[in-house]
C-alpha cells in the first residue's frame, strides 16, 4: 500500500526520479509493517530457534527410521541429547513427539526443510550445524549405513551443499568424533584422522591448516551460533566439536614440530 502511495507522491513532487525513490521508501515501510505490526517477525531469534529445534528432532526421527528400524543406540543417543540440552519435562515430551513424527513411515520431510530454509537458510552456520547434529546422530550406533548417508546427502543438497562439499563435511565430522575422548596419541592413524578432521591434507601448508582451524573454531563459536539462531541449550554439542577440532589441530602442530626437529 505504502509503495503505491510513495510512487504517486514522488512522481507528483519530483517526477520520474521521485517516483523511484517513493517506491523504494514505500517498500521499506510495507516490509516493516508486515514484520512489526502483524504477529511475530518470522526471522526473530525465538522463531529461528523454534524452527531449528523442530527441524533437528524431526530430522533425527527420519534418519533413525530410514533404514527400517530404530536401534537402542539411536534411542539412547536422543535421550542423552535431550539430557545434555537440559530440557524440561514439557520440552522433552515435545521433542519426543517431534522425533516420533519424523520417524513415522509416511512422513514427508520436505515441508519442514522448506520451512527451515525459508527462516534459517540465510545462515550457513545454521545449515551446517543442522547437518553436524544429524551426522552425529547417524553414527551414534557406530556406523553410517547406505540409507542414512543417502538421506543426509539429500538433506545436504536441499540446504545447498554440492556433492564435494557434503562429502568433505561428512568426512570432517566423522573424524572429529575420533577425538571425542580427548585422545592425543601420536599414531599414524591419529595424525591422519586429525588432518581429515580439519578438512586438510598432510601436503597442506602450515598457513592453510591454521586457516582451516580458525574457520572451524569460528563456525562452532557459541556467541556466533546463538546470534544466528541456535538455541543456547544446543550450544554444548558445538562446544564439544570445537574441543575435538582443537585436539586435532594441536596433534597436527605437535607432529609437524617433531618432524621439523628430526635431523
Amino acid at each position: 500500500m505504502f509503495r503505491i502511495f510513495g510512487v504517486l507522491a514522488g512522481f507528483y513532487l519530483f517526477g520520474f526520479l521521485g517516483a523511484l525513490l517513493g517506491y523504494f521508501l514505500g517498500s521499506v515501510v510495507d516490509r516493516f509493517r508486515a514484520f512489526g505490526s502483524v504477529g511475530m517477525n518470522p526471522f526473530s531469534a525465538p522463531r529461528r530457534q523454534s524452527i531449528f529445534l523442530e527441524t533437528v528432532f524431526i530430522s533425527m526421527g527420519k534418519l533413525a527410521k530410514v533404514d527400517g528400524h530404530i536401534t537402542e543406540h539411536e534411542i539412547t543417543h536422543v535421550e542423552q541429547f535431550m539430557l545434555k540440552l537440559g530440557m524440561s519435562s514439557e520440552h522433552r515430551l515435545k521433542a519426543i513427539a517431534l522425533f516420533k513424527r519424523g520417524a513415522s513411515q509416511k512422513f514427508d520431510l520436505n515441508p519442514k526443510l522448506n520451512e527451515f530454509i525459508a527462516i534459517c537458510g540465510y545462515s550457513s552456520s545454521l545449515k551446517q550445524m543442522l547437518l553436524v547434529y544429524l551426522i552425529i546422530m547417524g553414527i551414534s550406533d557406530g556406523q553410517l549405513n547406505t540409507a542414512e548417508v543417502n538421506l543426509l546427502r539429500d538433506i545436504g543438497q536441499r540446504l545447498g551443499y554440492g556433492e564435494a562439499a557434503f562429502e568433505q563435511l561428512l568426512d570432517m565430522v566423522l573424524n572429529q568424533t575420533h577425538f571425542a575422548d580427548g585422545q592425543t596419541t601420536m599414531s599414524a592413524n591419529a595424525v591422519e584422522d586429525a588432518y581429515k578432521a580439519l578438512g586438510v591434507t598432510q601436503d597442506s601448508s602450515d598457513k592453510e591448516i591454521k586457516k582451516a582451524y580458525r574457520k572451524l573454531m569460528s563456525q562452532y563459536h557459541p556467541d556466533k551460533l546463538m546470534g544466528q539462531g541456535v538455541p543456547e541449550e544446543m550450544i554444548s554439542v558445538a562446544t564439544e566439536q570445537a574441543k575435538e577440532v582443537q585436539i586435532a589441530y594441536d596433534l597436527i602442530k605437535k607432529h609437524r614440530e617433531q618432524n621439523q626437529a628430526t635431523p
